[in-house]
């Protein structure tokens, strides 16, 4: 191979290398390739639970118990309502997984606006060829020895045009004795155009697709954000079961210590001769019915203590860990006299729907206006302008080409008429139909969220006339137990009436309890239904961008 062969080569290589270089792209690890081969019995088959690989054995007579390390006992850790709103935006794990998101829809729109990135190309052949030619005389061979590179640069348009910079070097070598240069080099620089005139053509149609990324990026955003509200309220909601759950205990425990006390009097008086020994009987089922009641109560605060957890996800207290979350804020229950109209209005600025629904009737418009000129016949206008230069050596036939001696142009249009043209009309009469559809939906929208807001007012008014009504109870049910009391200490009634005061009274401290909970819970989900959040703080959220070489 000679000199002109070892640098046509080398310029390949180079171009080639360097194109390599440009598209190489570092990722973690965790996001490489791998192929996983899943066992077909994984998927078919169901396998039984035996419960008595689970069973723990209990400790033999005489042998120790083993009790958990100083480090895993039971600890207490106290939450306020604003601790647990900021951990839970901090820490909690689907919050975390959707802040994503906007990082997803942004390299969506990333995409989208690299449609008109130019792009560098390059081609190269080399072709050896010997071919027998019939003479006079005998058989002779034509042999041709040809390489070329090609390099260029194709840039897209807004308009809907490309423009394309090519230059090619091209070395030919033969046998034929009638060639002037032997062997020959040929230099082409070219510079050629091509743009659609109806159909494709305007930035306003290519952009379209930018335009959608753009308004799907915002749509994802929004509920980015409505994701972050639902937490907060989330977190609100969460917290204020905690606490009720930790109060129900309470009564649970309060009631059962009366329970004991009921037994103790009944002892004392059936000792003394003053009732019938059934009444003892009778108080310690009554203490019995207290302990199931604490077990039922217990249970429904250790689910609600791992709802919290879960929530929360604050490093070193995890679901299983034997921490007990106590909410230091107590509810002050304010009664608010809210107008209906005012909230509304603010419902249709803040809620979530309205935007997304105003997003995507402005995707709509874009794809009408998109569809409607795909409706236009397809007319191209494309314009080619090449100088050329030939010589014995490079060197001489780049010098024709500097010289623009030997230049040439072309111009030309294609047309293309659909026939009937039915796919792009119904293309566009089903993006009108979408949008009318959308403006239909978009009433409907303001009307559920009008008939939510309304509710949720009614609700919280309704909730306040319980709470005062569950707290005059409450009372009245305290002093009717009492009475009972006094009345079994003077043998007037039995154990079972007392017991049967001590039930209602304990069921009245819940329903007040139910009713400052709820009602604190109501207060949320007004805020909620406008598209706001409880507290004077406000609250902006980031994007999460992970360090995707990591």
């Amino acid at each position: 191979m000679n000199n002109s062969r070892v640098s046509l080569f080398a310029v390949c290589v180079l171009a080639l290398a360097f194109l390599g270089f440009l598209g190489c792209e570092q990722i973690a690890e965790q996001d490489s390739f791998y192929e996983m081969n899943i066992p077909q019995d994984k998927l078919k088959q169901i396998e039984p639970m035996n419960l008595q690989e689970f069973k723990s054995e209990p400790a033999k007579p005489g042998e120790a118990v083993t009790l958990p390390a100083p480090e895993e006992a039971a600890k207490e850790m106290s939450f306020s309502l604003e601790q647990t709103r900021a951990l839970a935006l901090e820490n909690n794990l689907d919050l975390q997984a959707f802040l994503m998101a906007p990082g997803i829809s942004e390299a969506g729109l990333r995409i989208e606006q690299a449609k008109f990135e130019a792009a560098f190309f390059t081609n190269f052949n080399y072709g050896k060829t010997d071919r027998p030619a019939a003479t006079f005389l005998n058989v002779a061979g034509s042999q041709y020895d040809n390489g070329s590179v090609d390099l260029g640069v194709q840039m897209p348009l807004q308009t809907g045009g490309t423009i394309t910079l090519d230059f090619a070097d091209s070395r030919s070598k033969t046998n034929f004795t009638s060639t002037a240069f032997n062997p020959t080099y040929n230099e082409t620089a070219t510079f050629s155009i091509s743009q659609p005139l109806l159909r494709n053509a305007g930035p306003r149609v290519n952009n379209h697709s930018i335009r959608i990324a753009q308004y799907n990026k915002a749509i994802t955003d929004n509920l980015t954000k409505l994701e972050v509200i639902r937490l907060v309220a989330a977190a609100d909601r969460v917290y204020w079961r905690l606490y009720a759950a930790r109060r129900e205990l309470q009564v649970r425990l309060q009631q059962h210590d009366l329970a004991l006390k009921q037994l103790e009097r009944a002892k004392r008086m059936v000792n003394a001769g003053e009732t019938a020994q059934v009444e003892i009987v009778r108080a310690e089922a009554g203490v019995a019915r207290q302990l199931a009641a604490i077990i039922a109560a217990e249970n429904a605060l250790r689910d609600r203590q791992r709802e919290f957890k879960r929530l929360l996800n604050k490093p070193g207290v995890p679901i299983d860990s034997v921490t007990i979350p106590i909410p230091s804020d107590e509810p002050n229950p304010v009664h608010y006299e809210l107008q209906a109209q005012p909230m509304i209005a603010r419902a249709m600025e803040n809620r979530w729907e309205m935007l997304d629904l105003e997003l995507k009737l402005a995707q709509d418009a874009s794809a009408i206006d998109f569809a409607k000129n795909q409706t236009l016949p397809l007319v191209t206008m494309e314009y080619s302008y090449n100088i050329n230069g030939v010589g014995a050596t490079r060197a001489g036939a780049m010098d024709l080409l500097s010289d623009k001696n030997f230049e040439s142009h072309s111009l030309g249009a294609r047309l293309v008429v659909p026939l009937g043209n039915e796919a792009a009309k119904n293309a566009l009469r089903q993006a009108i139909l979408l949008r009318r559809q959308r403006l239909v939906n978009r009433e409907s929208r303001k009307q559920l969220i009008q008939q939510e807001v309304l509710t949720v007012l009614d609700n919280l008014e309704a909730l306040w006339q319980q709470l005062l009504a569950a707290r005059q109870s409450s009372i009245l049910e305290g002093r009717l137990y009492e009475a009972e009391v006094r009345q079994f200490e003077q043998g007037l009634r039995t154990s079972t009436d007392v017991f049967q005061a001590q039930t209602t009274f304990a069921d009245a401290q819940s329903l007040e309890i139910a009713a400052l909970v709820n009602y604190e819970i109501s207060l949320v989900d007004i805020a909620y239904a406008t598209g706001t959040l409880l507290g004077a703080a406000k609250i902006e959220w980031q994007p999460v961008t992970p360090d995707l070489t990591q």
